[in-house]
């Protein structure tokens, strides 16, 4: 294979010395580490060249075998005496040098006037380079003397330079030197690249040509299918806002209750869920101290709107112990007390749902500026500490202590004027449609995550492995049937508050509850991950299933085959393990994964654990095929009968 490139244009005035041999072609040739050759060999080819006199010509090797052809014409009288044979060898050219000397403006308008035109003409999609040597004269000093000046006017500048490189498509270089920087690695570097370019075009265009000669010709290769397609794992849809939401309406866990002594009828709640919303409550729960929050708003909204009484004993609707009764909550406000199970409802179900907040209030309350004063305590409820809450603005929305934003600022009651004007009242209520449309996410799984772990209004104590580990029944109730099962019948667990976990580690136990307050998880790998399945599976926690099912296969299909055939990991034993809990979608999926990556998992010693069942799946759906490898044998006894290369192996 060869490589054909042709040097147009006299680059040697740059250089106040013979520029013949110390040419940028033959520079080049002399120094490439690329190029074999000394520069009396490439002397001799040059010299020895008789059969095309308009060109000096070079011969070299490149890359080892590649044989390099360089033709050089620095003369344009010469190039035109023979249109013949210059116009062949541009048009068989795989590459184009054109050159000029910077100082020389004679050979820049020989370049662009005579070898331009000839080169749009002849040459097709071939790589031009031109090269721009020498340094400028008197570039560096600015002299307004007529000889300085003089010298100047007779440069080409680098804006023509280029400019000629854009009308023809070209790389355009400026070599201030022939020394090993500018020769070997700017030069040389574009030269080689394009140099690479046309191995591979030919190389591309041999291959065609030779896969046309053999499809006419002999037994062709065999084509290998594509592997079956795996089957497809589904998650399962979040129910993590309407498991929080069901909390409220079924009374279960109440530890709080709120009341006003002229108001009939008292409201139940969970502290877990409203520490988890507002500060107010967290402070006034003693979750956090004055101290912790540092803001004043919030305290003085606790003081006016609750005092907790601890004389009095209203019953519970929820089956709650005689021994551990729920905290009593004076709400100070009459009116903001009978709105209060609408608040609740608003702030179980995620607290943004504020049009709806807004007709629910409505319906109790008709004057207007009670609606008001309502909505802006709820507001105060729920603010962020630190905020500056002087406006229900859009632009400087507030966050609740989940991350998602609160639309509206406001004033705290003792502070506003004019509470039932009828501006102020459509100015919030139409704030309040404006937020409800961003329906910002779920922000429990967030705060939530605050109580894990922790002994924070903790009504519940496991013990795993020696270890314990603090937890909320109202959590668990809510997101786990079978814990609420346990809590709420004739158990013993529903009597104590320290209970032992049996057949799961103390880090998967965590991140199983972690995935009750936060509706996610993410095992450190495919091994706890199948741990947390089968928590999941005890627990009967069907979402929790498929999430870890997700993650393993997820992680099965990002490995490289190189790691899947080194691994540790027993793959037939995750399938046991996946059929005995009852994940029928895993199983199936591992049993494609086997079959699939056959020639891996055929030569483990694992494999032969598989029963009679599982191996007839995955020899039947094994890929590649027995069918392919006999065809492949075939082919390659072929090949090698008729001593000729094989194309597929």
């Amino acid at each position: 294979m060869s490589i054909h490139i042709v040097a147009l244009g006299n680059e040697g005035d740059a250089f106040h010395q013979d520029s013949r041999p110390s040419g940028l072609i033959r520079t080049y040739l002399g120094r490439s580490p690329l190029v074999s050759g000394d520069e009396s060999s490439l002397l001799l080819n040059a010299a020895s060249t008789v059969a095309r006199p308009v060109f000096t010509e070079y011969q070299a090797s490149a890359f080892g075998n590649v044989k390099l052809l360089v033709h050089d014409c620095p003369v344009w009288d010469i190039f035109d005496s023979d249109w013949y044979t210059s116009r062949n060898l541009i048009g068989g050219a795989d590459i184009i040098v054109i050159k000029y000397s910077v100082n020389d403006k004679f050979s820049f308008h020989e370049v662009k006037d005579n070898y331009i035109p000839v080169v749009k003409r002849a040459s097709n999609s071939v790589p031009v380079i031109i090269a721009a040597v020498g340094t400028r004269q008197n570039e560096e000093l600015p002299c307004t003397c007529p000889l300085c000046t003089s010298d100047r006017g007779s440069c080409v500048t680098t804006t023509e330079g280029i400019q000629l490189a854009k009308e023809l498509g070209a790389t355009y270089l400026e070599l201030h030197s022939l020394d090993d920087f500018y020769i070997g690695k700017y030069f040389g570097g574009v030269l080689e690249y394009f140099m690479i370019q046309a191995l591979n075009q030919k190389t591309s265009e041999k291959m065609k040509k030779r896969k046309m000669t053999n499809s006419f010709h002999g037994i062709r290769p065999p084509q290998l299918e594509q592997p079956e397609k795996m089957p497809v794992l589904r998650a399962e849809a979040s129910h993590y806002h309407a498991d929080l939401n069901n909390l409220l309406f079924c009374c279960q866990c109440v530890d709080v209750v709120f009341y006003h002594p002229e108001v009939t009828g008292v409201v139940e709640a969970h502290k877990i869920v409203l520490c988890a919303v507002s500060h107010v409550f967290m402070l006034l729960f003693n979750v956090k101290s004055p101290t912790d929050i540092q803001d004043s708003s919030i305290i003085r909204t606790t003081q006016d709107l609750f005092a907790i009484n601890r004389d009095a004993v209203f019953p519970s609707a929820g089956q709650e112990s005689p021994s551990n009764p729920p905290l009593r909550v004076i709400v100070k406000d009459a009116l903001f007390c009978s709105c209060l199970s609408d608040i609740l409802r608003f702030i179980y179900s995620g607290a943004f749902q504020w049009d709806e907040l807004e007709e629910d209030v409505r319906r109790k309350l008709k004057d207007s500026g009670d609606v008001s004063d309502v909505i802006e305590k709820v507001k105060c409820i729920l603010k962020t500490p630190g905020k500056s809450l002087s406006g229900f603005r859009d632009t400087e929305a507030p966050r609740l202590p989940g991350g998602q934003w609160l639309g509206a600022a406001h004033q705290h009651p003792a502070d506003e004027v004019s509470q039932g004007s009828a501006p102020s009242q459509i100015n919030c209520l139409r704030n309040c449609k404006t937020y409800q449309a961003r329906k910002p996410l779920w922000f429990y799984n967030t705060s939530l995550k605050f109580f894990l772990n922790k002994p924070m209004l903790a009504d519940v104590v496991f013990e795993i492995q020696g270890a314990t580990v603090p937890a909320h029944r109202a959590i668990l109730v809510a997101r786990c049937e079978v814990m609420a099962a346990m809590f709420n019948g004739n158990y013993m667990e529903a009597k104590s508050v320290l209970i032992p976990v049996y057949g799961v580690s103390k880090e998967t136990f965590l991140s199983f509850l972690e995935y009750l307050y936060t509706d996610s998880c993410c095992p450190a790998g495919i091994f706890q991950a199948m741990c947390l399945l089968i928590c999941a599976e005890m627990y009967q926690v069907s979402r929790l299933q498929h999430i870890c099912e997700l993650f393993i296969v997820t992680q099965l299909q990002s490995m490289p085959s190189r790691e899947l055939a080194s691994m540790n990991l027993d793959i037939v034993d995750l399938l046991k393990k996946a059929k005995f809990h009852h994940s029928d979608c895993l199983s199936t999926w591992l049993l494609h994964f086997i079959a699939t990556n056959y020639l891996i998992f055929s030569q483990k010693p694992e494999f032969q654990d598989l029963s009679v069942e599982e191996r007839s799946f995955v020899e039947k759906h094994r890929w590649p095929s027995n069918m392919y490898l006999k065809q492949l044998a075939e082919y390659r006894k072929y090949i090698h009968s008729r001593k000729c290369r094989c194309l597929v192996m």
